[in-house]
């Protein structure tokens, strides 16, 4: 958890239900509130002019998100959505700042927060920039498996094809075609369509 509930609830912190499917901000919109999961999934992402989308990040339970703008003045660069029914606490950006101001701690866990997504989304763009649609799958599951603790079992990974294609920027017809080729090397294997690293 970055911030405790208590804090957040002491501090005005509004716990907001959302169904699967429902915007939490969108993308252009000026950030006001800190956001935090007590329950649930969000996922932060874009949609190009043709409607395909490229999922930027996926937050669960205990994890914020949209942090960035805030600090800067800037404009949400992502829309946020709820991938299933969740509830986001959300805390006016002034009461968050000064819980940073208040609680040392909260300060260093932002800055590792903030610069653990920095080198993330560096590691991930080089991946999409250079490398082949397999390595691209590899370099996503990999990370899962890892976000997840789980390096060292093989899993099932809880993702459609097309939220692999929107996490790594292929086409779906592509993902597929992959996947099959990865199975035949034993890389993954899928069993009853369900996809197992």
């Amino acid at each position: 958890m970055f911030i405790d509930e208590e804090i957040l609830k002491a501090s005005g912190g509004v716990f907001k239900k959302h169904k699967k499917g429902e915007y939490i901000f969108h993308e252009g919109d000026h950030p006001v509130f800190f956001f935090q999961i007590a329950e649930g999934c969000i996922k932060m992402f874009n949609t190009n002019a043709d409607g395909k989308e490229f999922t930027q990040s996926e937050f669960k339970e205990g994890e914020s998100f949209g942090e960035p703008p805030l600090f800067i003045d800037e404009v949400y660069p992502s829309s946020a959505m709820a991938v299933m029914d969740s509830v986001v606490v959300k805390l006016s950006k002034e009461k968050f700042f000064e819980i940073l101001d208040t609680h040392a701690v909260y300060q260093k866990k932002i800055i590792a927060l903030l610069a653990r997504r920095i080198y993330n989304k560096t590691s991930s763009t080089r991946e999409i920039i250079n490398h082949s649609p397999e390595t691209r799958i590899l370099s996503f599951l990999n990370a899962y498996k890892k976000r997840s603790s789980q390096e060292s079992l093989p899993i099932e990974i809880p993702f459609t094809r097309q939220q692999i294609a929107n996490y790594t920027g292929l086409r779906v017809e592509t993902v597929i075609r992959t996947l099959s080729k990865m199975k035949s090397s034993h890389i993954v294997q899928i069993v009853n369509r369900k996809l197992i690293y």
